[in-house]
């Protein structure tokens, strides 16, 4: 709920302001030093995987059955992962899709505070070099809205919860999109990147599974 502000302080209006001020602002920033810190752990662990271990990891998550039915023409969006970065590689996923028939889709960002442009995409289509050198489908490729939301992540706990990398694009695009109709959130992560806890907020998102390379979390129905 957004705060309301009462404009009758005790003592000078000044002084009332500035403590209320300090109040909310305590309120607000708690939970997201708390999730640096824990996004700082689990991105050092994730960090630590050796080379052949993520991209063995990958490939598992592929080669297993997908939890969600994938008929021809649903559209799944998916990411490209960040050269710096040591996140799990979905292309493998993406790939085992598109052969069984999904149209996919990939994010272009659109600016602070806005949700992510899902634009269509296949294997072999030209890619723009977007923020932090994030690949994204050039602007001609038209808007779509997904079936399926394949999501990057830092941490995830086992009530559906994530902590993504601090911007929260896919917090606002999955609500955003789950306003228009239904779409299913899969995190896709290292079994590492587990957490016991996310403090999560009411405008954070929550996911519906998490894929690993041990295992599919549902959290459907909980």
């Amino acid at each position: 709920m957004a705060p309301t502000y009462n404009s009758r302080f005790p003592g000078s209006h000044s002084d009332g302001l500035r403590g209320s001020a300090l109040i909310l602002m305590s309120d607000v920033t708690k939970p997201d030093q708390t999730k640096a810190a824990l996004r700082a752990t689990a991105m050092a662990r994730r960090d630590a995987l050796p080379a052949a271990e993520r991209a063995a990891a990958a490939a598992a998550i592929a080669e297993r059955a997908f939890p969600v039915p994938v008929a021809a023409g649903t559209i799944v969006s998916g990411f490209m992962p960040m050269k710096a970065k040591s996140e799990i590689n979905p292309i493998p996923l993406l790939r085992k899709l598109a052969d069984a028939g999904a149209s996919l889709a990939l994010p272009a960002i659109a600016g602070r505070g806005y949700p992510l442009i899902m634009r269509a995409w296949r294997f072999g289509a030209p890619l723009a070099s977007g923020q932090w050198g994030i690949f994204e489908p050039t602007p001609e490729a038209p808007e779509v809205v997904p079936d399926i939301v394949i999501v990057p992540l830092a941490a995830f706990d086992r009530h559906g919860h994530r902590i993504g990398y601090g911007a929260g694009y896919y917090d606002l695009t999955i609500n955003a999109l789950r306003a228009q109709k239904k779409v299913i959130a899969i995190g896709i992560a290292f079994a590492a990147q587990e957490i016991p806890k996310v403090p999560a907020t009411e405008r954070d998102a929550r996911l519906d599974l998490v894929l690993t390379e041990r295992e599919i979390i549902d959290f459907r129905g909980t």
